[in-house]
């Protein structure tokens, strides 16, 4: 009897026991868990991303308390709500065939015409295809809790988008997201042609779509897109990108463990062609030159060692693609969204990089996540006024607003750029104020060192002419003889900066001095390498004389019709040799 009740009570015990470890771990599934060193491993030899969850909700819980969603939004101005069709379906029951079939390529149509890429090859690829899971072998060892991460919305705008590839897009993000991370799919038409395009897709559930009026472009097309959106947090992609395995965890997890996080996938390729999916190298960020392109550059040196050392960590990027990122969504109306008096696309990219660093965030691109992304030679639609015009412009505002006095050398290297009207920029340096954003000096010392700033011209800077004619370098290099030009004010090969100190004339683009004899005396009007010059050349204005070594230049019109320059004894009434020097001193560095 005795040993029965040891029996039971010892059944009793277990029992409470095993009650305790229910209770225990379904409490513990509902609450973020503490690690050391940002990870640990489960017997699978997995790493499992759980990052001191609980010891940021003690240290940061104002942050947990924020709202998962948003409140319901009012459609924004000058956009429309275009109607979901009935039944709403998942993304799997939705008839793509016959959806791509209404825009589909034609026998006999150009394949490159309409999108800049072949559409046939899109057309013949399936909606939702598979794609070679192109993460790094150590990318491909993590997990993500997704009870740690928030929500995001994502915001897609498009103009006159293939069907084919506007609708893979989605669908990549659907199938290849946790439906709890996906809070929503914003579709946002730039006044396509074919108002159906959207109207029908939008029968797939999560997906809205929001119409612009008229042609709003792209940056403004995405504020719209942001402010109908409920998630806290926006990731924006392009239209025509293919989402791979596992490529929205990475970006949320990130900006879990820093807020002001502004983060981007790897950029793989979708061939234009063939639409082949190719991987792209990890090893990559980007950078601009002084035309303030953007432009992709290999990681060389620590930069690329300190990537290998912590191969799936965050590298950090001097500017973005712009195309695919994710941000928080109070992050990104804190830090002003877009410039909106920018046009349509161009230069809002470099915009937000240099806003991003110089007002307390990060950009950093996730070697983790991996989109495709079709990059086409050329846009397939018009800009009103102008590409070339309407990226100078956003460039221009980008300039003036964040780069102080170094955008000397963009309007040096860009010339033209000094006459665009870019409008009132008084607000955006207000918001520069209010965020109390650091100088683009610090930007340059603390986040893109490796950029090389070019040399400050010393001495005054002169358009030098001849009548209506010029002193033009002609891009003439060393060794070789400049020219004259029609004088066009705008400074480039005609601008020069002369140092009375040490008695030289040298191009501020090509930086070579302007050299009327040679070693030996001998006249030859030549640009060579400053340090190569062996005789003092002044001006004199009073004479108007370039003069070195007793000879002086002029400008002469060939027999063939044809403007030369030569160098002759200096004389006083020959008004070949007399020349104007007019400041040039407005975009002087």
């Amino acid at each position: 009897m005795v040993k029965l009740i040891k029996i039971h009570t010892c059944i009793f015990y277990l029992c409470i026991f095993w009650l305790a470890g229910i209770i225990y771990i379904v409490t513990l599934r509902d609450k973020p868990l503490a690690f050391e060193n940002n990870e640990i491993h489960d017997g699978g030899g997995k790493n499992v991303i759980v990052q001191k969850v609980l010891h940021d909700a003690q240290q940061n819980t104002a942050a947990l308390q924020k709202p998962s969603t948003y409140a319901a939004p009012k459609v924004p101005a000058e956009t429309i709500l275009l109607p979901k069709p009935e039944p709403i379906l998942p993304w799997h029951e939705f008839d793509s065939d016959s959806y791509v079939r209404k825009g589909a390529w034609e026998e006999g149509e150009d394949k490159y015409a309409k999108n800049k890429f072949n559409q046939a090859a899109s057309d013949a690829e399936k909606i939702d295809r598979p794609i070679m899971d192109s993460r790094e072998r150590n990318c491909k060892n993590l997990e993500y809790p997704e009870w740690s991460l928030e929500p995001t919305s994502i915001i897609i705008t498009y103009h006159n988008e293939a069907r084919s590839t506007l609708l893979r897009t989605v669908v990549s993000a659907l199938m290849r997201s946790p439906p709890k991370l996906l809070k929503e799919i914003i579709l946002v038409d730039d006044a396509s042609e074919d108002e159906s395009v959207g109207r029908e897709i939008s029968q797939i559930d999560k997906v809205t779509v929001l119409r612009n009026v008229n042609r709003s472009g792209l940056i403004r097309s995405r504020v719209r897109g942001a402010q109908y959106a409920t998630a806290p947090i926006l990731t924006f992609l392009d239209s025509h990108v293919e989402c791979n395995e596992m490529w929205l965890q990475p970006l949320l997890e990130r900006i879990r463990q820093n807020p002001k996080a502004v983060v981007a996938p790897i950029i793989d390729v979708i061939n234009l062609d063939n639409f082949h999916y190719i991987p792209a190298s990890a090893d990559l960020r980007g950078g601009f030159d002084w035309n303030l392109v953007f432009k992709w550059e290999f990681l060389t040196g620590s930069l690329r060692d300190e990537r290998h050392n912590n191969p799936t960590g965050p590298i950090k990027s001097p500017t973005m693609a712009g195309g695919l990122f994710t941000i928080r969504k109070d992050w990104f109306e804190e830090l002003g969204t877009y410039d909106m008096d920018m046009e349509i696309w161009g230069g809002e990219n470099l915009e937000m990089s240099f806003r991003v660093w110089q007002c307390g965030g990060s950009l950093e691109i996730l070697p983790c996540s991996r989109v495709g992304h079709v990059f086409r030679k050329q846009h397939p639609y018009t800009f009103p006024g102008g590409s070339g015009n309407v990226f100078q412009k956003n460039t221009r505002r980008a300039a003036e607003v964040w780069m102080d006095d170094y955008k000397s050398i963009y309007l040096k290297n860009v010339p033209s750029a000094r006459y665009v009207k870019f409008g009132d920029i008084s607000e955006r340096l207000a918001l520069r104020d209010r965020l109390q954003c650091k100088p683009f000096s610090w930007y340059l010392k603390e986040i893109y060192p490796e950029l090389k700033v070019p040399n400050k011209d010393f001495g005054q800077l002169y358009h030098i002419k001849n009548g209506n004619m010029c002193l033009d370098t002609l891009g003439k290099k060393s060794g070789e003889t400049p020219g004259v030009y029609q004088c066009h004010g705008t400074g480039g090969n005609q601008e020069w900066a002369y140092d009375a100190t040490q008695g030289t004339l040298h191009s501020t683009i090509s930086k070579l001095c302007l050299s009327l004899l040679d070693i030996n005396r001998n006249v030859q009007v030549v640009m060579k390498d400053c340090g190569a010059t062996t005789h003092r050349l002044r001006i004199e204005k009073n004479t108007g004389w370039i003069t070195q070594g007793g000879k002086c230049l002029l400008a002469f019109k060939k027999d063939d019709g044809e403007w030369a320059l030569e160098a002759k004894e200096c004389d006083a009434k020959d008004g070949t040799q007399r020349w104007v020097f007019e400041k040039a001193t407005l975009f002087q560095t």
